[in-house]
């Protein structure tokens, strides 16, 4: 599906935008100077409290490091070394930890830039308005993964990334199956793979979204934002990602090793004990 010419325009305004990084896959398959990844860290984290009232959530230590920065060293092994995070409950705790570059042993260096929501609106912008506010800085095919999920054998692959901008999908999931807490699932999967809109429930509907995923920037050609999200419209992402299942643009498959939405402080105690 094409861009819209508002948004066309507003992404050749953008065009010009430099990033340092390391060169991997990138310039194979996305913009040779976006973020190749966007890790999901604004949210308020209300069932984490009183845990989060002075800490946002992906920094509250898992295994003796920050939530979210399993996802960013997986990511880096992967070759994914250029980053984005989008920050707002106490976002300014995040780049004072981690800075613009960092650099873990063994890893290439990783070049973070930082969406501030909370500092430009005020507010988070659910997960969709804050990646339309990051459009303009990441790659034609760019990773999507929360923060605050930890799966510490999940490996980020440029041949996963090549395999889907190939593809005709405009979205690729990774599902998990239906844990105890969320037992009526999200999603439902077929057979060539296809992720289908199932209601929570319904027969098929086996599993959960992991929150990790690759898009291409054309998924959000419709939503009806344009790129850059200049006015702070919070907009979630669920209803995009059925809208565009029920057009046959949702490719996924299912990740079955370990993974936990830490959401409670209970699950947090048990990835620490």
């Amino acid at each position: 599906m094409g861009l819209p010419s508002a948004v066309c325009a507003q992404q050749a305004q953008y065009g010009t935008w430099q990033h340092r990084g390391m060169n991997s896959f990138a310039s194979d398959v996305s913009a040779p100077t976006g973020a190749q990844a966007m890790i999901l860290a604004a949210g308020r984290g209300e069932r984490m409290r009183p845990l989060t009232d002075t800490l946002p959530k992906p920094l509250l230590s898992v295994r003796g490091q920050p939530l979210m920065q399993w996802p960013m060293q997986a990511l880096a092994r992967g070759g994914f070394a250029r980053q984005l995070v989008n920050t707002a409950w106490l976002g300014e705790q995040i780049p004072a930890h981690f800075g613009h570059q960092v650099v873990w042993q063994g890893l290439p260096p990783v070049e973070l830039t930082y969406s501030h929501e909370g500092q430009d609106f005020g507010h988070a912008l659910e997960t969709a308005g804050g990646i339309v506010r990051a459009l303009p800085q990441l790659a034609e095919v760019f990773w999507v993964v929360a923060g605050d999920v930890f799966a510490p054998d999940f490996v980020f692959t440029a041949e996963a990334a090549k395999r889907f901008a190939a593809s005709d999908a405009l979205a690729h999931l990774w599902l998990v199956p239906n844990p105890s807490h969320n037992p009526g699932g999200d999603f439902g999967l077929s057979p060539s793979g296809a992720v289908l809109n199932l209601s929570k429930g319904a027969p098929g509907c086996d599993h959960t979204f992991s929150t990790i995923a690759l898009y291409k920037r054309a998924f959000f050609a419709d939503c009806g934002l344009p790129a850059g999200n200049p006015q702070g419209v919070a907009l979630a992402l669920a209803p995009l990602l059925r809208a565009a299942m029920d057009r046959g643009q949702v490719s996924g498959e299912v990740y079955t090793g370990p993974w936990t939405d830490v959401g409670t402080p209970e699950r947090l105690a048990q990835l620490n004990a």
